[in-house]
């Protein structure tokens, strides 16, 4: 009867401790990942050159550029090179191979790294009005009045369907124009021709910014796949795009989604209403990551230049 019992006793102590152990796992403090800039400046900052990395202030906020000097016989300016959102400036969708080709057609090169996403900004955004003074104090008002039912807003056809909320997408357009501002202000001082290339939704909110007639002067804007994630903002970068002031040259693939192939024929129509006569728009076939297609992309890119300066 005693080592029955012993064994009971050990196998209740056994069952205990792995249920403390369970608990104390389930009771382990979450650690966030760090952010995907974090990761791709650790990348930078070992992999890459010292001299091409350069550090420059925007505010509070420092991030990181890919500087290549031009070393043709002549200088013809400075390009900034911007990736896509969650895209690095080493990427093989062109943005790398044009930061070197560039310095061979006499131009210096800075390619930046862009900010996270902040995919909370529309949560942000909703807690900041639940917890507004007036709107509970308007809500409490209300619960004891009974609804016009006559103003209210009837059922309605959805004509869009959002991909990303347009709080995220502001708060990306922010967080860039700021980088950008402050590299526009270092490329000013190397040069007076300043040339802006851009990928995917980065060149769809610079679009935007440059339509608000923005004091930064720049000689040609190169777009590359530019559209925005958001379904009612993306339809009217078509109209946008004609009323930039810097000459544009509007490149896609023939492998791009949807939303971008679909909107091409409405960017020309508006530019030949609004006379835009310094847009061009190129079509690229093939894969954007093959060494024939990015031949294509500097000869593209290097034509246009040429006929401004």
């Amino acid at each position: 009867m005693f080592i029955p019992q012993m064994f009971k006793a050990i196998i209740t102590t056994l069952v205990l401790g792995c249920t403390l152990i369970g608990f104390q796992a389930l009771s382990a403090e979450y650690i966030a990942p760090p952010p995907f800039s974090k990761n791709i400046d650790a990348d930078i900052s070992r992999l890459a050159q010292s001299d091409e990395v350069k550090p420059i202030s925007a505010g509070d906020t420092e991030f990181l550029t890919l500087y290549s000097e031009y070393i043709s016989a002549d200088f013809r300016g400075v390009v900034i090179l911007i990736p896509d959102w969650q895209s690095t400036p080493t990427n093989n969708a062109g943005i790398n191979f044009l930061r070197k080709e560039l310095n061979n057609q006499g131009y210096t090169s800075y390619a930046m790294t862009v900010p996270d996403i902040d995919w909370q900004a529309a949560q942000d955004d909703a807690a900041k009005t639940i917890n507004d003074p007036v709107g509970k104090n308007n809500e409490t008002a209300n619960a004891n009045t009974k609804p016009d039912t006559s103003t209210q807003k009837q059922p309605h056809h959805a004509d869009y369907v959002e991909q990303v909320n347009t709080e995220v997408v502001d708060d990306y357009k922010l967080k860039l124009v700021a980088r950008y501002e402050a590299l526009y202000q270092q490329a000013a001082m190397e040069s007076e021709n300043i040339v802006v290339i851009a990928q995917g939704t980065s060149a769809g909110v610079l679009l935007e910014h440059y339509a608000d007639f923005s004091d930064l002067k720049i000689n040609a804007f190169i777009s590359l796949s530019s559209y925005l994630p958001n379904t009612k903002r993306n339809a009217k970068l078509s109209q946008i795009t004609s009323l930039v002031a810097p000459a544009l040259l509007d490149i896609y693939f023939a492998t791009d989604s949807n939303d971008i192939l679909m909107n091409l024929k409405n960017r020309q129509r508006w530019v030949n209403r609004n006379a835009k006569f310094d847009y061009r728009q190129r079509q690229l076939f093939g894969l954007r990551d093959a060494p024939q297609q990015h031949a294509r992309l500097s000869k593209e890119i290097d034509g246009f230049l040429r006929r401004l300066f």
